[in-house]
């Protein structure tokens, strides 16, 4: 629950890119009231200022951390974005430590006509840390589509790839999860012989389609579900999870389905030769 609040699925919009906003203005008005003062004779409201809008900046960075954090643990293992995310992590925490300590070494010197020269140059230095990680977190949002439309989601969302193959199976099925760890509105992401899918029970039933939209490739299996439809958590595109016909826009295509079946308390999936579902394009015919 703590998590859900903390992703923003509560206020349906993700938390975290709300409350990074207060920071980055917090930090960029105190270096601006710092290169303000020396521009004066007698800066030392600017001084004040800018020592109250760094303590204001580091408050709510720890409280932006938090709606980060959770939507950091909420990356798949195997996710290439992860290692970015981590950078992205680092350098924020550097450079709140970096802003720490330029409050720190103002303390002494608030009655002072100018900032402190070292204390502004710890805080320059901070600046540069979090632009090279803001962008990264943009990097993260519109390259990766890292935490966009995760707040739709209820349930979880799947933290690693199941790798899985048929072989030795006899009619081509393989096993990717027991029954009872797939519940109802749940998705699971498996690699099955291969070929990577979106496995989901809705309303009681198992599907198994493509794991990426058709529109822009956006992980199925980390989509929210509406009825008998998947929606894509980047641009909300809705396929019907029965037949993998598009429901809702922007997606054109239809997605490939594949055979699934429960057999032994387990979920199994045929994709080699079972996409079940006719060719989307050209392409798909060959």
């Amino acid at each position: 629950m703590i998590k859900a609040i903390l992703q923003g699925r509560a206020l349906g919009h993700p938390l975290h890119p709300l409350l990074i906003h207060f920071p980055i203005a917090l930090f960029s008005l105190a270096l601006v009231l710092d290169l303000a003062s020396f521009a004066r004779d007698d800066g030392t409201h600017l001084v004040k200022c800018a020592f109250v809008s760094l303590c204001a900046g580091i408050i709510t960075a720890l409280l932006a951390a938090v709606a980060g954090l959770a939507d950091y643990a909420n990356i798949r293992a195997d996710h290439p974005a992860k290692k970015t995310a981590t950078w992205h992590m680092l350098l924020n925490i550097a450079a709140v430590l970096l802003y720490a300590i330029s409050v720190a070494l103002r303390w002494g010197s608030l009655e002072a006509d100018h900032t402190p020269a070292l204390a502004f140059v710890v805080s320059l230095t901070a600046s540069a840390i979090l632009t090279i990680s803001g962008y990264l977190g943009g990097h993260l949002v519109y390259n990766d589509g890292i935490a966009v439309g995760r707040h739709r989601r209820k349930t979880d969302t799947p933290q690693t790839t199941i790798k899985v193959e048929s072989t030795g199976s006899p009619d081509g099925f393989a096993p990717v999860a027991k029954s009872d760890e797939l519940q109802d509105a749940q998705a699971l992401r498996a690699d099955v012989d291969g070929t990577v899918v979106a496995v989901a029970r809705v309303n009681g039933s198992c599907h198994a389609v493509q794991e990426f939209c058709t529109h822009r490739f956006g992980p199925l299996s980390e989509g929210a579900f509406d009825g008998n439809c998947v929606v894509c958590p980047w641009h909300q595109s809705k396929f019907d999870l029965a037949t993998g016909k598009v429901a809702d826009g922007p997606a054109k295509e239809d997605l490939k389905r594949f055979e699934t079946i429960e057999r032994d308390g387990q979920v199994w999936v045929k994709t080699r030769n079972g996409a079940n579902a006719p060719p989307t394009s050209e392409s798909d015919k060959t």
